[in-house]
């Protein structure tokens, strides 16, 4: 697919600290529609998915996911003749009333709805979208083009071959799969029980203090903290709103049981 992404950064002046200038360009790249279809897969895009592209291009990625898919989708792009490229592919491909497309800077674009959002961008651009990306829903997904996210790990690399590749040395592209990850890293009670997570990214340390102590590491999958395989019982945790249910239960601590944050250094003593 043809996509050409436009740079953003802050301006220096605290006059224009709101504002941001377009400060590099990077032209058209051609995407191979099996990497294309490969982003999307990696994914699993589905009819119930809303995607948003960021460096839209010509919208072949949204249109692709509306068509072959079934999803709904928005694509972001700071080039407006290629906006009104991408709205006539749209109504040409019969998805237009599934799909928008806006001239926008990617680094303004509401995220809040997509449960997929997909990129080709540069590696310090994906850093500054980084704290964006983590804030979204736990589950949503992230699929990038080549270029990761620093140390935030992908949950999945795909590699494909791409023999005409103009780009680099290697004939083959890298697509990359995050999964948003819970915000679970504090002190969380259940009544006097405690639960204390240390996380980084997807990965987590728990620890709960109580009349059973249990300690345990694992990887958070979107909402759900699966217990480990292996080894004496641990609790699986799901987050929901803010707060962490115990899905399945261990000595000491019930299924069904809710831990909330605790705005203290320490749980209320029982």
């Amino acid at each position: 697919m043809l996509r050409r992404f436009a740079v953003f950064l802050p301006l220096a002046c605290a006059a224009a600290a709101a504002a941001a200038q377009w400060v590099e360009e990077v032209p058209f790249i051609t995407t191979p529609d099996h990497v294309t279809l490969g982003m999307l897969e990696l994914a699993g895009v589905g009819p119930r998915d809303h995607l948003i592209d960021l460096g839209s291009g010509d919208g072949r990625i949204v249109i692709t996911a509306a068509r072959r898919f079934g999803a709904s989708g928005l694509g972001v792009e700071i080039v407006p003749e290629l906006v009104q490229r991408s709205r006539a592919h749209a109504q040409q491909a019969g998805v237009a009333d599934r799909v928008a497309f806006r001239t926008e800077d990617l680094f303004q674009t509401d995220l809040s709805r997509a449960t997929v959002v997909t990129m080709y961008l540069l590696p310090e651009i994906n850093l500054q979208l980084r704290p964006r990306l983590l804030a979204l829903a736990p589950g949503t997904r992230i699929v990038s083009h080549d270029w990761d996210l620093g140390d935030w790990r992908p949950d999945r690399t795909a590699t494909l071959p791409v023999p005409d590749k103009a780009v680099g040395r290697e004939k083959l592209s890298r697509v990359h799969l995050w999964r948003v990850p819970a915000p679970v890293d504090g002190l969380w009670c259940a009544g006097p029980v405690a639960l204390r997570i240390a996380q980084r990214f997807q990965h987590y340390r728990a620890q709960i203090e109580g009349p059973v102590p249990h300690r345990w590491e694992g990887r958070i999958h979107g909402a759900q903290l699966p217990p480990p395989v292996g080894g004496p019982p641990r609790p699986g945790l799901r987050w929901r709103e803010g707060v962490l249910e115990v899905a399945q239960g261990a000595p000491g601590v019930a299924p069904g049981s809710r831990f909330t944050q605790a705005e203290t250094a320490a749980c209320p003593a029982g």
